[in-house]
């Protein structure tokens, strides 16, 4: 799928990573980047108590903030070295518990546009060698040109 895409900017990765150190929420969540390629993202999150809801699974915003920025990242990764990238549209599918030690969240390139591109994101729950797909994601964003207020 997303392997037969090209990037626009030879330094995407270098991008990705640059834009992804800035994100103060991705910190707050103690979430990494795992792995960077055309069209691809993944980014993993350990569980912690704090990010946890009532019955101590991971909160469901918690998963959207980590698989939109999955997704968000993906996009990213196809655009020119000049754009930025807003997400426009998402809808998110919690499919079961998201319970696990760690976290997995993936994002693919489904349709890369000029000004709109169109990406699927899926999260994984991993505990103890296993893992479990736990939500997936459409995800709709949006290339963003000459604003000085949205850089990177």
């Amino acid at each position: 799928m997303s392997t037969a895409f090209q990037p626009k900017d030879p330094n995407y990765a270098e991008r990705v990573r640059a834009s992804f150190a800035l994100q103060g929420a991705m910190g707050t969540l103690g979430a990494t980047l795992a792995d960077v390629a055309p069209g691809r993202v993944v980014i993993t999150l350990p569980w912690a108590q704090h990010l946890t809801q009532q019955h101590g699974f991971l909160h469901a915003g918690m998963v959207s903030t980590a698989l939109d920025s999955a997704c968000g990242y993906a996009g990213f990764t196809l655009m020119p070295a000049d754009a930025a990238v807003l997400t426009i549209e998402f809808k998110i599918n919690l499919l079961a518990p998201a319970q696990g030690d760690s976290f997995r969240m993936v994002g693919t390139v489904i349709k890369p546009g000029r000004t709109v591109s169109v990406v699927e994101g899926q999260a994984f729950a991993l505990h103890q060698g296993r893992e479990k797909l736990v939500a997936t994601m459409g995800c709709t964003l949006m290339t963003v040109t000459g604003r000085d207020d949205v850089r990177g």
